[in-house]
């Protein structure tokens, strides 16, 4: 690296060397240095436009590195597995469901960025900070059951009859997010004995399972081809991103979401400083960027969820996403205390 400035000094006079090292120490002061980093952890679904992040990037005078570390649940696994030596300086996508488990892993540290300061649409436990929100319930195909001339199921009872069950794919809540949540929805509203009678009903009645949301989503659910499940674990905002993808000119989405009761959990995700991560100025900077008008506004049509800061103005597509006006979920302690054994009860009473 400096092998030319180490042979000037061994072949130059004192004087010489002194002129030498003053014109390296001036040019060195106009040497461009290579910007920080900051490191971010997060989910697959992460996703904020680029020109965004290029101009965080210049506004902060770092350079990002986004991980993207699979379902949300795999990504808080991976940051405990590597707390000794942290792998990140931020990590976005933990939710209200994963927020006990963070907390006990102590892998998360305290914030004074300036969005702490607001109200949250949504809250969560201090040090994550809220980004955004959304609700986990039921979607259907519309034009599936018009067809065929089908009534929609209006409680979780009529959607556990074994003609409903066999239309509804869920996802696994060991391995998906969505299907987690879901599962901790119906324990909310129905405490854990009944609900899980409510499970081993819908598995006599054949409810399908898939690993995860895209594989319900996309291979199972009817909308897909080939799939031939008309109900599907999904987003209240999955009707408005139906429209807002679609390639024909529609005006209303081809698919609903239901708002059974029992059926919907609100998921709150947010961002928060790893403990023992580096960049703290820059990291505090991020939280406050994704809290920002700008990204608040985005992420509504890049991620599909509903936005923290309360004053940002709704994409005009979410008029067809109308927020369930009930949800359901346990306490944060139960879910601290028991998740892990809900999910190996639901393992058994529906898959074994």
């Amino acid at each position: 690296m400096n092998h030319g400035i180490f042979s000037l000094f061994r072949r130059t006079s004192p004087t010489l060397l002194a002129v030498a090292l003053a014109v390296t120490v001036s040019s060195a002061s106009f040497a461009a240095e290579p910007p920080a980093e900051l490191r971010i952890l997060t989910h697959s679904s992460f996703a904020i436009p680029k020109p965004l992040l290029a101009q965080f990037e210049k506004d902060a005078g770092v350079k990002l590195r986004i991980v993207k570390a699979g379902d949300a649940g795999e990504m808080l696994n991976k940051l405990i597995l590597t707390r000794a030596a942290p792998i990140a300086d931020v990590v976005f996508g933990i939710d209200n469901a994963l927020a006990s488990k963070a907390l006990a892993a102590d892998v998360l540290e305290s914030t004074s960025a300036a969005a702490t300061q607001r109200k949250s649409a949504a809250p969560l436990p201090a040090p994550l900070v809220p980004v955004d929100y959304g609700y986990v319930t039921v979607n259907y195909d519309k034009a599936w059951f018009a067809k065929r001339s089908i009534a929609l199921p209006k409680t979780l009872d009529e959607l556990a009859q074994p003609a409903m069950a066999k239309l509804l794919v869920v996802q696994n809540p060991a391995t998906s997010s969505p299907g987690y949540a879901f599962l901790l929805a119906t324990i909310g509203a129905m405490g854990e004995e009944k609900a899980f009678d409510w499970w081993a009903r819908m598995r006599s009645g054949g409810v399908k399972v898939a690993k995860g949301w895209s594989e319900a989503y996309y291979t199972n659910f009817s909308r897909a081809e080939g799939g031939s499940y008309p109900l599907v674990i999904s987003y209240a905002t999955s009707p408005a991103a139906e429209l807002f993808y679609s390639k024909e000119k529609i005006t209303e989405p081809p698919t609903g979401s239901l708002t059974l009761a029992g059926g919907v959990f609100r998921q709150v995700e947010g961002v928060a400083l790893v403990k023992g991560g580096q960049s703290r100025v820059a990291a505090e900077k991020f939280i406050d960027f994704l809290r920002s008008s700008a990204v608040q506004q985005q992420l509504q049509t890049e991620m599909w969820m509903y936005p923290a800061e309360a004053s940002v103005a709704r994409a005009d597509v979410m008029k067809f996403a109308p927020e369930p006006a009930k949800f359901d979920t346990p306490s944060e302690k139960d879910i601290a205390e028991k998740g892990s054994a809900w999910v190996a009860r639901w393992t058994k009473v529906v898959l074994k």
